[in-house]
């Protein structure tokens, strides 16, 4: 699958300078185009509208965010406080992924050394997630087989962590990749993950295109799966993993988890070192993004429920780290319901990327 969810085309913009070029996911899986990102206000929308979504690929865009403003704030001739409020617009888009935050955070320090370093590091900042990710896949994939005695696995899996999510190879999806590349996938379960449907959209676009046998069944069908013995492990992604292993990922993976540890089946999480937050102890001080109600109380535009009810509508929860059998890193895997948190995994050696 060469398609991107997010890439710096050299040869756009009215400059022709470049630009971010984004894969529309709001619009997949009926249509495939791209929209072109040259002004922060059109970036920041993208981010909200999910346009461009999953907490690496934010991170990706948090860090060409700062060369679009920077090209922005030349074009029409702000001053340094115009620039910083325009970079801090892109950092506050979305408040529950740390990753975004972070890609800014990564290249704002090389502002004053010129567009060219920003851009140069924020490319590079794209290359090494998708090493990451490639890597974490791995080690995940010989976690996960080491400890289950079948021929072939049968994968639930929860939101869309692939490809789409990410600079490249994705995450949770990338462990399935890994372990459909070794010949060790029965199916995956794909939850169609309400109310904005990325599962059955995007990780079933994801699962087609590579030929990975799966099907997608409705979030409230995920538990029963699992303890009918039709599962033999969930795998996800996450938006923020605190340093005690607590995991903030799109609202209905809590309810996996307590399905996971109640069927005694491994639920692990696969998110690349930047998806760590290790200056939250725990997860009690993440905060949950609210979406708009709409999104809930209203398919395809039409109102589905009654006049004057109203939408409640989290757009993520937080799986507790005693439920949480293994997060996967590209720096090893730590194991936090055994007590093992991602502080042990701080001065880690990262391994070469391949």
């Amino acid at each position: 699958m060469t398609i991107r969810a997010i890439e710096w085309d050299h040869t756009a913009g009215r400059d022709r300078t470049g630009a971010v070029r984004l894969l529309d996911q709001t619009l997949l899986p009926l249509r495939t185009e791209f929209r072109t990102v040259e002004c922060t206000d059109d970036l920041v929308t993208a981010i909200r509208e999910l346009a461009v979504r999953g907490a690496p690929a934010l991170g990706v865009a948090g860090a060409l965010g700062v060369v679009v403003a920077m090209d922005e704030a030349a074009r029409e001739g702000w001053d340094d406080q115009g620039l910083l409020a325009a970079v801090d617009r892109v950092r506050h888009a979305r408040p529950t992924a740390v990753n975004l935050a972070w890609g800014v955070d990564e290249v704002l320090p090389l502002m004053a050394a010129g567009r060219g370093a920003v851009l140069e590091a924020a490319l590079r900042l794209a290359h090494e997630d998708e090493a990451a990710n490639r890597h974490l896949s791995r080690l995940a994939a010989d976690w996960l087989l080491e400890r289950i005695d079948r021929p072939r696995l049968r994968v639930l899996t929860h939101c869309n962590a692939g490809i789409l999510a990410t600079s490249g190879w994705g995450t949770a999806l990338g462990v399935v990749r890994e372990l459909h590349a070794r010949d060790r996938v029965e199916v995956v379960y794909a939850d169609e993950t309400r109310p904005l449907l990325q599962g059955a959209r995007l990780t079933a676009y994801e699962l087609a295109r590579e030929g990975i046998p799966h099907v997608v069944q409705t979030d409230s069908a995920a538990a029963s799966t699992i303890l009918r013995g039709l599962v033999d492990l969930a795998v996800v992604g996450a938006d923020r993993i605190a340093a005690n292993g607590d995991t903030a990922n799109k609202i209905g993976t809590l309810g996996v988890a307590l399905a996971c540890r109640d069927a005694g089946i491994p639920f692990i999480v696969a998110a690349p070192w930047s998806t760590v937050d290790l200056s939250m102890s725990d997860g009690s001080k993440i905060e949950i993004e609210e979406r708009d109600g709409d999104e809930v109380t209203r398919w395809a535009g039409i109102r589905v429920v009654p006049e004057g009810t109203q939408g409640f509508n989290p757009a993520f929860d937080v799986t507790p780290a005693r439920l949480v059998d293994a997060v996967s890193t590209e720096r090893g895997v730590a194991e936090p319901r055994s007590g093992s948190d991602l502080a042990m995994l701080a001065r880690a050696t990262v391994a070469p990327k391949r």
